[in-house]
């Protein structure tokens, strides 16, 4: 048979997965790995899914998603803000926030044009680069600038061939936050070049020590060249609802919703009943899982502060913790597979972010507390005999 796509080809599995499917076949394992909230959906939500599908709302809806939420994502987002998007034309429903990043960088990318990325980041951000037939270019970040991009290590980056930036506050998987003055160097930087800006905010409500996480689209004149990315994923404990959604100017997301016709037509249009639930119903259930995220987050920066040549780098947002090993002397893959197999706990080894992490290891906590003690006494008795 002829050969497959050179696109799918590069593409390579995640390695959080890999690490996942390991202990798959294994007993008593406690488990840091994927990021997706334990909790189940807020019962309102559940209930406007259902009670949408009892009155018959079976069928194909607009490709950029029923008004009705488009318009609650627009009053929500000028209400958090200050910015206003027209829900006609400057809003688009998406299948998760995943295909609200593929949508945008299909539209903003093009053949052989370069995508800076951070060192480390997120896994899929360069796949779906390469996916659009791009470059991922890296900048290395570290933990003395909260895992954030130094302008003038960005600038350096930029090439002829450089089109766009991402950036990713609260950040996956650091738990870093941009400041006002980061996201303020970056738009300059942005703007003197010309680039286009993903601005993924999937954590933005997932915050701790009263920090804020600022949309680099609310910075004088980046609006129009900024296209945000959101998801009801990990707000509302919706991860297999699949509903996402982007904001930007209505040229930029016209082309998305042509992308979004011929890729899903539309999101399923239950789970859009249950996404305006949950922006217009009680945000009591956000604001207990965002204590109980609070909570976790406490027991686990405690927790490693007791473990000796284990240092945490204590997450502002998101729900992951971003552990250096340096001084154990192994590597990221050595301690994550070597802690699997003697003392039962999985975690998800730097270097899957980048080289740049290669010294760290990554812990979701977005687990319950019970699970989280469990899994730091495994972990404080293995740095002991180790």
């Amino acid at each position: 048979m002829k050969e497959l796509s050179l696109t799918a080809q590069k593409v390579t599995p995640s390695p959080i997965r890999e690490m996942f499917n390991r202990a798959l076949a294994m007993e008593d394992v406690i488990s840091f790995t994927v990021g997706e909230p334990d909790f189940l959906t807020p019962t309102h939500i559940v209930e406007a899914a259902s009670e949408a599908l009892f009155r018959g709302e079976h069928h194909y809806t607009p490709n950029a998603g029923i008004f009705e939420l488009r318009n609650a994502i627009s009053k929500v987002t000028k209400s958090s803000h200050g910015l206003y998007y027209d829900p006609a034309s400057q809003v688009i429903v998406t299948a998760g926030g995943m295909e609200a990043l593929l949508l945008a960088m299909l539209t903003i990318l093009n053949p052989g044009d370069e995508l800076i990325l951070s060192d480390p980041c997120w896994t899929n951000y360069s796949r779906q680069a390469i996916i659009c037939g791009a470059v991922p270019h890296f900048v290395p970040v570290s933990a003395e600038s909260g895992f954030q991009f130094d302008a003038a290590s960005l600038e350096a980056a930029i090439t002829p061939k450089t089109k766009a930036l991402l950036i990713n506050s609260p950040s996956n998987p650091t738990g870093g936050i941009a400041s006002a003055a980061v996201l303020s160097a970056i738009a300059e930087v942005a703007k003197r070049h010309d680039l286009y800006v993903i601005s993924d905010e999937v954590y933005s409500s997932l915050l701790y020590d009263d920090n804020r996480a600022l949309s680099i689209a609310t910075l004088p004149n980046m609006a129009e060249r900024t296209i945000v990315i959101n998801s009801f994923s990990k707000t509302y404990a919706m991860t297999g609802w699949r509903v996402g959604y982007a904001l930007g100017n209505a040229d930029i997301i016209g082309n998305m919703v042509k992308l979004q016709e011929n890729v899903a037509a539309c999101v399923n249009s239950a789970a859009q009943y249950g996404a305006l639930a949950a922006l217009e119903g009680s945000q009591q259930p956000l604001h207990e899982m965002q204590k109980a995220y609070a909570s976790r987050r406490a027991l686990i920066v405690d927790g490693f502060s007791k473990i000796e040549n284990l240092t945490c780098f204590a997450p502002q947002g998101a729900f992951y913790a971003f552990v250096d090993i340096s001084k154990t002397g192994m590597t990221a893959r050595e301690f994550a597979l070597d802690l699997l197999e003697k003392a039962r706990v999985i975690v998800v080894p730097g270097d899957a972010f980048g080289e740049s992490g290669s010294r760290y290891i990554r812990l979701s906590f977005a687990t319950s507390e019970e699970t989280i003690k469990e899994g730091l006494a495994r972990i404080s008795h293995y740095m002991q005999n180790r």
